[in-house]
């Protein structure tokens, strides 16, 4: 497979977090597969930036309550979808580019038995194929950083939503450009499109017609969680390959070593959102 970065789906398709690997650890862990519950998965499906306590937090700011319909931009793998329908009780859609994860969050939503109220289904989030105001709840983690035009990728959460709705997530924030060679190299390691600050991920969502927009400044929390997972990365590297399955690109593990560098340094940051559909 060519080294060469040209959107997300080829990122995504070497990644070292794979159905695969996530299902190897499952087994070393608890010695098969079967009667697999929900639980079994959550230590290793949870890829994003905090596990599972973060994955509370988003909850609480976007009103999670069972019954709600909720909609996870950018899902993946579909970890934090599963997690918020076994939490919750509530049904979630992902909208995932990637086919190979659409087909790995499938596989492990179904061993879970969790099929009925998770799906994960291919679509790009400027393009949802969704229907409008069909939804309670937008969510995203950490993905939006993918997203050639971030401002459609708002207007679409909002024509989804419907009226009262909430779209919470968290992104990479910016206080200044980042220069050419760290541009360069963010794209070539993990696909990052342009990168914005919060206030303008604020005024981009304003324009779209949200309102109430709260942000919590998360990059502390980022700060030491990144050192963890890129220790983590070096370890899975090698773990993956021993496994048969994706171990990433070398272009990753070099923009990953800099982007810690960049979050320790203030040069990227992290933000959550939260942000409300009028009700008229």
């Amino acid at each position: 497979m060519s080294e060469t970065i040209h959107s997300a789906i080829d990122f995504y398709e070497r990644h070292p977090i794979s159905a695969k690997i996530i299902l190897s650890k499952v087994v070393a862990a608890r010695g098969s597969l079967e009667g697999l519950v929900p639980d079994d998965l959550f230590a290793f499906d949870q890829d994003h930036y905090g596990g599972l306590a973060v994955n509370d937090i988003l909850a609480e700011r976007a009103g999670m309550a069972p019954g709600k319909t909720v909609v996870d931009f950018c899902a993946g793998l579909g970890g934090p979808a599963r997690y918020f329908a076994h939490r919750y009780g509530v049904s979630v859609t992902g909208i995932e580019l990637t086919p190979s994860r659409v087909v790995g969050a499938e596989d492990l939503s179904r061993r879970v038995g969790l099929s009925s109220r998770v799906r994960v289904i291919e679509g790009d989030v400027m393009a949802v194929p969704l229907g409008d105001a069909s939804a309670d709840i937008v969510v995203s983690q950490e993905a939006l950083l993918h997203i050639p035009d971030l401002g459609r990728a708002f207007a679409e959460a909002h024509r989804i939503l419907k009226p009262g709705g909430v779209f919470a997530f968290t992104n990479w924030t910016v206080p200044a450009p980042l220069s050419a060679s760290d541009r360069q190299l963010m794209w070539d390691g993990m696909a990052v499109q342009p990168l914005y600050g919060p206030a303008r991920q604020v005024e981009m969502l304003a324009s779209t017609g949200f309102s109430g927009v709260s942000i919590d400044d998360i990059s502390p929390l980022w700060r030491d969680v990144l050192v963890e997972r890129l220790a983590m990365y070096q370890r899975l590297r090698t773990e993956a390959a021993n496994a048969d399955a994706p171990a990433g690109h070398d272009a990753f593990y070099l923009s990953y070593v800099r982007f810690v560098d960049l979050i320790k340094s203030g040069g990227i940051g992290g933000g959550r959102f939260v942000a409300h559909k009028p009700r008229s």
